[in-house]
């Protein structure tokens, strides 16, 4: 069999409403990628801040976002991931309290770098989790 001949056989990783090579996603873009939405859909009836995180989300994934933007965006949306907050996000009413405040902070400093398109696609994300949930 040729080097032609061999079939490359890749693994796909959802982001939002799209599949991208796990290749090509770093250790931390990967960890997102595989855990942010299963928790916002988990979640979203509890997360107010449910716009702001996704479409931070989405700057965070897109390569044109500054490779710093981006380091700090996964930073906070790997804090919101992790069940070992300051406060545990399974606590009604205050668990996303620690989780919003890293976020707001982060947004402060980048802000300039989420976009419109970043922001509709969150848009269009969540209203398809929220419908998946309805189901």
């Amino acid at each position: 069999m040729s080097k032609q001949d061999k079939i490359k056989i890749i693994e796909l990783v959802r982001q939002g409403d799209e599949y991208v090579d796990a290749s090509l996603l770093t250790g931390q873009e990967r960890f997102v990628a595989d855990q942010f939405w299963p928790k916002i859909q988990r979640y979203l009836a509890q997360i107010p801040f449910a716009k702001d995180l996704a479409a931070a989300y989405y700057a965070a994934t897109d390569p044109t976002t500054p490779l710093s933007v981006r380091a700090g965006l996964l930073a906070a949306l790997i804090y919101f991931i992790v069940p070992t907050a300051a406060i545990a996000d399974f606590i009604p009413g205050v668990g996303f309290i620690d989780d919003a405040a890293t976020l707001a902070a982060t947004l402060q400093l980048v802000m300039i770098y989420i976009t419109p398109e970043h922001h509709a696609q969150a848009e269009a994300a969540l209203a398809e989790n929220q419908k998946d949930a309805e189901q």
